[in-house]
């Protein structure tokens, strides 16, 4: 999966008003420093997390931008599809799906795209704002424990193994 500049630019600016949430707002400015962004492309960047209404800006002489809901109330997949659209590193999940039907020589290549696009999704849609600023992500030993348990479950199942020997079950 690739993500864009803007997309980084977006998730840096949105960890910072994490770490400040409850603070008041904070300026453009001061986001740019921080965490070295240019800042007239931030500034678009905020417009567009505000229409979005992920943050909220305040106007005057203590005016900036603030989250609009708690840290942990914000999924890192929110902020990826608004800024760099589906998540899907390969293709979207029922395209892939479709040549997974269509395609059988290749079949189990297929497979393992949707795989990845779903792992992927799963660990952006399970991560927060504050997940990342606490230091708490899916790559913890608690989560990666967790993977192995259900890639050992599928491999048990045979949904594993039947794409590398040959495709589904049941064929």
């Amino acid at each position: 999966m690739k993500i864009s500049q803007k997309g980084l630019y977006a998730l840096q600016a949105m960890m910072m008003l994490a770490r400040h949430h409850n603070q008041g707002s904070i300026k453009i400015r001061e986001i740019a420093y921080e965490e070295d962004l240019p800042e007239k492309f931030l500034e678009l960047i905020l417009l567009e997390l505000k229409n979005a209404r992920m943050v909220e800006s305040v106007r005057g002489a203590k005016g900036g931008y603030q989250l609009r809901r708690d840290p942990a109330e914000i999924r890192l997949s929110e902020i990826m599809r608004l800024i760099d659209g589906p998540l899907a590193p390969f293709a979207d999940a029922e395209q892939l799906r479709v040549l997974i039907d269509r395609d059988l020589p290749h079949r189990a290549l297929y497979q393992v795209f949707l795989d990845v696009r779903d792992a992927a999704a799963h660990i952006l849609e399970n991560t927060s704002l504050a997940d990342l600023i606490s230091g708490a992500t899916p790559r913890s030993t608690k989560g990666r424990r967790a993977a192995k348990k259900n890639l050992a479950k599928k491999i048990e199942k045979g949904s594993v193994l039947s794409m590398v020997v040959g495709g589904h079950k049941g064929e």
